[in-house]
């Protein structure tokens, strides 16, 4: 949504680009650093309550947003509600809600929860654009926030915290397993979590890995793709609709991810899908144009493919490193994935000001995503760890 607003809040009251990409910025930092406490916080309360206050914040958000008149109120009502609430909803909560359910087919089912974000762009964004278009951008943001609401209703009655709550057994599993009891502080234990884990070298490769890949997907695509478009002409109806064309091949390439995760070494799955979107992001100002044509839909379907399947092997990497700490220690990853999003989502704007036109921040996007590639393999879980996870505090294990 931050990206089909930039154009029409900018003719509307004149606002920067970049102030504008400001509160998109916020909200992406917010959705990341979010995740880990959520994470911690559903072991307390269960993720029916969680989501459901959380679907409430991004209702209250985007109602606030359809009535304000400064930069300032953007940042507050779409950058701090509107991602407090949506960072409550992260890949976090779904290795939570995996680590729960399911005893077999982890990767698969992460990335078919992961695969689901981004379908929501196909449901949503061509509508939404075709209604900025044709009623402002006012009646949109209301529509997300009702959207929302109804969500809620569903959610509180509906969801279950845990297997035993609804008498199965997690999937796989040859046991019952009762529900545990609530865990206490939740916001220390996830301090505490972090602190262990910034004592070993993986959780630093992956937040750097997962840093860049934040920069170079959501960060720059989300609220910088239709200005890029806007640039060579094409309507934001056609450049929603390819976004969410992008949104289809990334449920397939995160449902393909987690189908590979669980068969092959998931640090060399990360490797090839970021070398793949290096190459993708560096042919873009090559295929860029006004209409959608054959070059353009092959960069989106390539792009998509590699999108999210970074986030399977991600969770299953945290996972084995530690354990039952994995979905708090992916919260604080997927915190750097968000730090690197609005950094680049501000970066990218500041960027097309100076310059003009998006092609350096692709170029450095692709840069970085090489690099990503390189470092993905050196992510240890094997021979060399164990004295190192005894000295953060880990119980030993390969």
């Amino acid at each position: 949504m931050p990206g089909l607003l930039v154009t029409p809040l900018h003719e509307e009251y004149a606002w920067e680009r970049g102030q504008i990409a400001l509160a998109a910025s916020v909200n992406m930092v917010l959705f990341g650093l979010t995740a880990p406490f959520a994470a911690a916080l559903t072991d307390r309360i269960g993720a029916r309550r969680v989501v459901t206050g959380a679907l409430l914040l991004v209702a209250a958000g985007a109602l606030l947003t359809g009535v304000m008149t400064r930069p300032w109120q953007l940042v507050a009502y779409w950058g701090l509600l509107v991602g407090l609430g949506s960072g409550c909803l992260t890949m976090t909560f779904a290795a939570g809600i995996t680590a729960r359910w399911f005893d077999r087919r982890r990767g698969l089912v992460t990335g078919a929860l992961s695969s689901s974000s981004h379908l929501g762009q196909l449901v949503f964004l061509p509508l939404l654009a075709w209604s900025v278009g044709r009623f402002g951008w006012r009646p949109p943001v209301v529509t997300l926030a009702l959207v929302a609401l109804a969500v809620a209703a569903l959610v509180y009655p509906l969801l279950r915290d845990h297997p035993a709550d609804a008498g199965a057994k997690p999937y796989g599993a040859r046991e019952f397993v009762p529900r545990p009891p609530p865990v206490p502080g939740a916001a220390g234990r996830a301090l505490r979590v972090l602190l262990r884990a910034a004592r070993t070298g993986p959780f630093w490769l992956l937040a750097g890995v997962f840093a860049l890949c934040g920069a170079s997907t959501n960060g720059i695509m989300w609220s910088n793709w239709a200005p890029a478009a806007h640039d060579h002409g094409m309507r934001a109806t056609a450049a929603a609709s390819l976004l969410s064309l992008v949104g289809i091949f990334s449920a397939l390439g995160a449902l393909g991810a987690g189908w590979l995760t669980d068969r092959f070494d998931p640090r060399r799955l990360l490797t090839v899908c970021f070398a793949v979107r290096a190459l993708s992001l560096l042919a873009l100002p090559l295929v860029f144009a006004s209409t959608v044509t054959a070059p353009m839909l092959l960069f989106t379907a390539v792009y998509g493919l590699v999108d999210v399947a970074t986030v399977p092997p991600v969770i299953e990497l945290a996972r084995r490193v530690y354990g039952d700490d994995g979905p708090v220690v992916f919260g604080w990853t997927n915190a750097a994935h968000q730090l690197g999003a609005g950094a680049s989502a501000f970066l990218g704007a500041a960027a097309r000001d100076v310059f003009g036109a998006y092609d350096v921040v692709w170029a450095a996007l692709a840069a970085g995503c090489l690099v990503a590639a390189a470092l993905a393999p050196a992510v240890r879980v094997g021979a060399h760890r164990p004295a190192e996870r005894a000295r953060a505090g880990y119980p030993s294990q390969s």
